[in-house]
């Protein structure tokens, strides 16, 4: 039986989400904090047809004490032709993480597609500047694989030691990976020292960063405010609330 999706749900509908029933087929943990959860898509990926993009991201419902919860999560190698995709949980204390751990084969998840999009930057960047943490680690990587020839530069943010561990997909010969240890603010002290040196022009640089709202709202204003880059340059979003 589906979570009950209440007014969230209602709202969705409204605005035309397409619902969706997935099917766990396996599940594997990568680190001590981060979890991957394979699925039958129950007709999503033939549905979005040519409307499958970098970064596409899902509305997953999670019941908790009769409760429904919803979050966004991004589809890890979809394969329309199998009709399979995985799911990647940054794991702490929450009712998604809680149904990643004990997920297991034959296990369904409701999910609704709505309001999912991607614009490839034109002109396309002579290198990518991706500001992000374990919880947007899988679009980064859809995003990296959306442009399999750029250089990249990504700074991300980590928490614990197993971090080291997540499966960032980089090639040393185009990207580079500057990790920031969680504390206060230095993921935007790192970025606000480091970035500009990488900026040439900045009407034909581009930026996407997903952290936590209130990093992500302060990176953006710094982007755009101090560093000039029009709006269509900077795509940013802010993943979680901290705490």
């Amino acid at each position: 039986m589906g979570v009950a999706k209440g007014w969230e749900g209602v709202v969705l509908k409204l605005l035309r989400g397409k619902d969706f029933t997935f099917t766990v087929t396996g599940a594997e943990q990568v680190t001590e904090h981060y979890r991957r959860v394979h699925l039958s898509d129950g007709g999503l990926l033939a549905a979005a047809g040519e409307s499958l993009h970098p970064t596409m991201w899902v509305r997953v419902w999670f019941e908790s004490e009769g409760k429904p919860h919803q979050r966004a999560y991004t589809l890890v190698d979809p394969d329309p032709a199998a009709g399979t995709f995985t799911l990647e949980f940054a794991l702490h204390d929450g009712v998604a993480s809680r149904w990643a751990r004990d997920a297991k084969p034959g296990d369904t998840i409701d999910a609704t597609v709505h309001g999912t999009g991607f614009t490839a930057p034109a002109p396309a960047p002579e290198r990518l500047l991706v500001i992000g943490d374990a919880a947007s680690l899988p679009a980064i990587n859809s995003l990296l694989d959306a442009f399999p020839q750029t250089p990249a530069t990504i700074w991300l943010e980590t928490q614990h030691d197993s971090d080291a561990g997540l499966p960032v997909r980089v090639d040393a010969a185009r990207h580079e990976v500057r990790r920031v240890r969680r504390g206060g603010s230095a993921l935007v002290e790192e970025v606000k020292a480091q970035l500009p040196a990488l900026i040439d022009d900045p009407a034909s640089a581009y930026v996407w960063l997903a952290c936590d709202t209130t990093t992500t709202r302060t990176l953006t204003a710094y982007l755009r405010k101090e560093l000039a880059l029009p709006k269509q340059r900077v795509n940013g979003l802010g993943y979680w609330r901290a705490a």
